[in-house]
């Protein structure tokens, strides 16, 4: 099932110059780009942001880190890429993270994990909505979306 999720490469990733690297790995696995924007996110918006977490202690921390300099959001679809760029982008926490996933390869840090995704189509939907209006994204097919789709051989038109 195609879905769409929000990504945003956090200030440590940018400030780290890794943000060509992590987009790289979202394209390698299929995925389709469908809207970017490069902001400095208010300590507002992030507290919109993370409000499922506004009664938890480390709250005012994540809000102070996402809003701390500039962040690429963006938007993703493939099909069911909520999971999957869930595992692309690895645990939470540097030492859990597995090799691999970009929080496995890049991340040192429990304070600064470089990359936020959606962790649910409910997410998704709330996310995209504080960083973009319907308008911003953009529709269009990929070349090779016949290769990435879950076509039986029979099913693709090569000629």
């Amino acid at each position: 099932m195609t879905e769409r999720t929000l990504i945003i490469l956090k200030p440590d990733a940018l400030q780290r110059s890794l943000a060509g690297e992590i987009i790289s790995r979202f394209e390698e696995k299929g995925f389709k780009l469908v809207a970017s924007k490069l902001k400095c996110i208010s300590k507002n918006l992030a507290a919109m942001h993370y409000a499922v977490h506004n009664d938890q202690p480390f709250f005012d921390r994540i809000c102070d880190y996402l809003s701390s300099s500039a962040s690429l959001i963006m938007v993703w679809e493939g099909n069911e890429i909520i999971a999957l760029s869930r595992k692309l982008i690895g645990a939470t926490f540097a030492k859990d993270a597995q090799p691999g996933t970009i929080r496995g390869d890049f991340s040192c840090s429990e304070r600064f994990n470089l990359v936020h995704g959606s962790d649910s189509v409910e997410s998704s939907n709330y996310e995209i909505g504080l960083y973009f209006n319907a308008d911003e994204i953009t529709e269009y097919e990929l070349g090779n979306a016949r290769w990435l789709a879950d076509a039986k051989p029979s099913e693709i038109n090569i000629f």
